[in-house]
């Protein structure tokens, strides 16, 4: 999307993050889970404290989607010891790509996805991965036009119900 800025968000940030955070997430997943677990996992999930030790953690970033000086979505990945689970040197973890209701489908996912592949390319990681929730078939069909293909499942828990998240994984370099 034109005018659209990429920036590294930074602790000065903190507040804007939980906003962008909470809302996509909600907007993402509130009609298919209980209100009582999306509350919790909201709360806890984005509270100040877990995203102060998430930026302050070197082994992942967080990158802003901003048109107007309006942040309308976000892009969270990891590397080595700080990827959700298969820790491996030699890859990247998109964890998070989320863009506001208002500009899905504009092409802001796109600017997110390929920031994460350039950092990938600048740290000469073999493949990148990451985690998605079977029922998401948006962003299982957005990954899978992108080059990414299925690997295996992990459960993702939200509050009291495991969700089966399927991980795709796309190759860089042999």
């Amino acid at each position: 999307m034109e005018n659209t800025i990429i920036r590294k968000v930074t602790l000065d940030d903190i507040v804007k993050l939980q906003e962008i955070g909470r809302q996509t997430f909600f907007e993402t997943f509130s009609e298919s889970n209980s209100e009582e677990n999306m509350r919790n996992y909201l709360e806890e999930g984005f509270s100040i404290e877990k995203l102060t030790i998430e930026l302050n953690d070197n082994n992942s970033e967080f990158y802003f989607a901003i048109i107007n000086n309006e942040v309308i979505g976000y892009l969270k990945v990891n590397f080595g010891d700080s990827q959700t689970e298969l820790k491996d040197s030699k890859a990247l973890e998109i964890e998070r790509i989320y863009v506001s209701r208002a500009f899905q489908g504009k092409g802001v996912a796109q600017l997110l996805y390929t920031k994460a592949i350039d950092i990938a390319k600048q740290k000469k990681v073999a493949y990148v991965w990451l985690g998605v929730w079977e029922e998401n078939a948006r962003a299982i069909s957005f990954y899978k036009k992108n080059g990414f293909v299925a690997f295996d499942k992990h459960i993702f828990k939200l509050g009291n119900d495991e969700q089966t998240d399927i991980m795709m994984k796309l190759k860089l370099m042999e």
